[in-house]
């Protein structure tokens, strides 16, 4: 599953059986707020209890594909939403989500303005392909980064704001 810290893991590629990879997960990125996006109804429901994600996500996907990425449709994750960019030759995604106030009741969701938003590119590599040869990902990685770093200035409804 995209997101582990580091180690070896099981994930789910598509359809099919688990397979390992090796992967480190650059949580760097962008924190953002916006009147953009709200939550909507019972959407931590799919996921995990006050965590949310899925307007920013959608319309980061849509951004992301103006660019010419071919994103898959959005995977829910139990700490956000994942935009797979690519599959080969390595994993390339976006991770997106609300960050989390422990505080905030979960019966009140926050109201949109007061939402801090979160988004990051990352990549990782199957560890079998690590053994046979160095598979740079930092390129790709870096012009994700550049891309939603772009996107996210180039709307004005959006305020970018420090690591909370």
């Amino acid at each position: 599953m995209p997101g582990s810290r580091l180690g070896l893991h099981l994930k789910a590629i598509g359809p099919g059986p688990l397979t390992p990879s090796v992967g480190v997960m650059n949580t760097q990125g962008y924190w953002f707020r916006s009147t953009r996006f709200g939550i909507e109804p019972g959407e931590d429901e799919e996921i995990n209890p006050g965590i949310y994600g899925k307007q920013p996500a959608e319309w980061l996907k849509a951004r992301l594909e103006d660019r010419g990425y071919k994103v898959e449709p959005i995977i829910n994750e139990d700490w956000g939403r994942c935009l797979m960019c690519a599959r080969q030759p390595f994993l390339l995604w976006v991770g997106c989500a609300n960050m989390t106030d422990l505080s905030a009741s979960p019966d009140a969701p926050p109201p949109k303005e007061q939402i801090t938003w979160h988004c990051f590119a990352t990549a990782e590599v199957f560890f079998w392909k690590k053994l046979f040869r160095k598979i740079e990902t930092q390129p790709a990685v870096a012009k994700l980064h550049a891309d939603l770093g772009a996107i996210l200035a180039a709307e004005p409804s959006i305020t970018l704001v420090a690591e909370p």
